[in-house]
């Protein structure tokens, strides 16, 4: 039997469809909920943990009461160890250290954690890198080369893990984004340290990359091309990231680096807009598209900084008008891997799958396997 500890960090990503790019800090959480944010870490959580099901009688659950994990354990059929107390619906980063550092203590085989960036970090600090971890991906910036590809690829994992059919275990990196800095557009990022993780190159993401200059020549061209097909009687749902923030720059409009904005008629209507802001707005045009990139290093087109763009919006679009742009160097780095989509919603996520077009230069495309 392998003895797995399970945390859950309850406000990961409670700021992505609500623009706010982040949930770190007491004032950014009370403004998500302001602002009509609902917590969703502990249902992607709970794909994970249904996925995991099968091997579960290979596995003795050791969690943390209520949202940070006993309750998800018990909806997905689990039985659990409850350790520690909390205050729900009030928990802090506090939490999730006390949380992992008694996981620790109890000579556990691996913890298993929900959250974004913010919350390995914690981990981090609780545990550095004397017990293996994964993340469940469910925050809003997620750099870090410690989760898996997507929820269900969490349980998935734990699942062979706890069968004995993944033993290894390597470092990755963790890394420290600030946020404040974030929603201004700028991303500095420091490696902050290492986790152990499973080794499973298939089911854990990549570090995020960045843009390297030998691209340039590739985004002036897919920019060239999109402008030159640009509809007027479109309303574009626009995405985040340099390749778009450079197609945006050859049309002559201002964009939101790590926002969406919405453009229409040559003109930008609405910037750095929250989830509702986008479907209240969809309601008034006949046609909608969706452009976005692709995250260098890691590969996906929906689920990590762009969740704003969810899957009750990609679901009224559909699938035949989303437009993915990357440059050739991009999807290069890739050669060989799929492409990912997280959005949280399993049917969403499945309609996505199969291959995609990917523009890449002026006039030339490839086709991308997306996998979910």
């Amino acid at each position: 039997m392998k003895k797995l500890g399970f945390i859950v960090n309850p406000v990961a990503g409670i700021g992505g469809k609500v623009g706010l790019k982040g949930s770190d800090g007491e004032a950014t959480l009370k403004r998500a909920l302001e602002l009509g944010a609902v917590a969703e870490s502990g249902k992607k959580a709970l794909v994970a943990m249904r996925a995991l099901k099968e091997a579960a009688g290979a596995l003795d659950i050791y969690t943390y009461p209520g949202e940070m994990g006993a309750d998800i354990c018990r909806e997905a059929g689990l039985d659990c160890t409850v350790l520690g107390r909390i205050e729900q619906g009030h928990t802090t980063p506090e939490d999730t250290i006390r949380a992992a550092r008694m996981l620790r203590d109890a000579k556990l085989d691996l913890i298993l954690f929900a959250g974004g960036d913010g919350t390995a970090r914690d981990i981090m600090d609780a545990v550095g890198t004397t017990i293996p971890v994964l993340g469940i991906p469910t925050g809003c910036k997620i750099h870090s080369g410690v989760y898996a590809v997507n929820p269900r690829t969490a349980g998935m994992l734990m699942g062979q893990y706890a069968l004995g059919k993944v033993r290894e275990t390597r470092e990755a990196e963790v890394m420290d984004i600030d946020e404040d800095l974030f929603r201004q557009g700028i991303v500095q990022a420091r490696l902050y340290g290492y986790l152990q993780v499973p080794n499973e190159s298939k089911m854990v993401q990549n570090l995020k990359s960045g843009r390297g200059f030998s691209e340039s020549a590739s985004v002036e061209l897919l920019s060239n091309y999109i402008a030159d097909t640009w509809e007027d009687d479109t309303l574009y749902i626009v995405g985040t990231g340099s390749t778009i923030a450079a197609i945006m720059k050859r049309l002559g409009l201002q964009n939101t680096l790590l926002g969406v904005d919405l453009v229409y008629g040559g003109a930008v209507i609405a910037s750095d807009c929250t989830e509702r802001e986008i479907l209240r707005t969809m309601e008034n045009y006949d046609k909608v598209r969706i452009l976005v990139t692709v995250i260098g290093g890691q590969g996906y087109i929906f689920g990590r900084g762009n969740q704003q763009i969810s899957a009750s919006i990609i679901k009224k679009v559909g699938r035949e008008n989303i437009i993915v742009a990357a440059s050739k160097n991009k999807m290069l780095s890739l050669f060989g891997k799929s492409l990912y989509v997280d959005t949280g919603d399993e049917e969403v996520n499945q309609a996505l799958a199969g291959y995609i077009r990917v523009i890449v230069g002026y006039g030339e495309s490839v086709m991308a396997k997306v996998s979910a």
